[in-house]
């Protein structure tokens, strides 16, 4: 089964592993679940210092966009990009950003570096067409992972481990001279996977699925039964009293990390 799901999304992606033709075809509804949450934007705003032009690379539905910069979104995908609100979007890859030298005080990347087809192309051209960069990452190598993996999904590891780049080597790439962890609430608003870390009901919803790359692009037949499995441990109290632990925290580090670099820092 791994072979076939496997096979089956390299078929949907373009060479090179280009992010677009997947955002093409899940990204219709995004904005619904992808809710932008307020700590996470107020961390992101803080990170940006005094820019004033920023450019938001792999860029959505425009999610975490600063209110009162001039912001160009830069984003592959014409589905989302009929998504986003802004007034100033580009179609383009972060690995060759249309703009010239120093164009931008600043360039934000969030969640978005796992789906480039080449990673160091993309970081160098952050820091070539802005003065700061600020990418919002996560890290693959962190533990503990989310339950979710190794109870019901392992898929969504190999998946993961195959696409994200360890946060060690994108400060490296960077030249990030500060990396902030950022804990996941457990209201948190922005429903990407780990959100839900305390709601699991929320996994049985296929519009959440569909919101989240890792899900949308594994086949129907690995995904529905492993979300029976989970109803059923839902229903049965299984999963309460395995993660009784989870119930009563606040927030947890799954590895989300917030990085900063500025151009005239010297890269490792």
């Amino acid at each position: 089964m791994a072979a076939l799901w496997w096979d089956l999304l390299m078929e949907t992606s373009s060479p090179g592993g280009a992010p677009a033709p997947v955002y093409d075809r899940i990204g219709a509804g995004y904005r619904d679940v992808r809710r932008p949450d307020p700590r996470l934007a107020a961390l992101l705003r803080a990170a940006l210092g005094d820019a004033r032009t920023v450019v938001n690379v792999g860029a959505g539905a425009g999610s975490y966009e600063p209110e009162g910069l001039a912001v160009t979104a830069v984003e592959p995908s014409q589905v989302m990009l009929d998504q986003h609100p802004g007034p100033v979007k580009v179609r383009a890859g972060a690995e060759e950003l249309p703009f010239p030298d120093g164009s931008f005080d600043a360039a934000m990347a969030v969640m978005t570096v796992h789906h480039w087809s080449d990673p160091a192309r993309g970081l160098a051209e952050l820091r070539r067409v802005a003065r700061r960069q600020v990418v919002f990452t996560w890290d693959v190598a962190h533990r503990p992972e989310l339950w979710l993996l190794a109870e019901y999904l392992p898929e969504i590891r190999t998946m993961e481990e195959s696409r994200f780049t360890p946060v060690s080597e994108v400060a490296r790439l960077m030249g990030a001279h500060t990396v902030l962890p950022f804990p996941i609430p457990h209201d948190f608003t922005d429903g990407f996977q780990t959100a839900y870390w305390r709601r699991p009901e929320r996994f049985l919803d296929p519009a959440v699925r569909a919101a989240n790359s890792t899900f949308a692009q594994l086949p129907a037949a690995v995904v529905e039964p492993a979300m029976e499995r989970l109803r059923a441990d839902l229903d049965s109290g299984a999963w309460s009293r395995r993660h009784a632990d989870l119930l009563t925290r606040e927030s947890v580090d799954y590895g989300y990390r917030i990085l900063i670099a500025d151009a005239d820092t010297p890269r490792g």
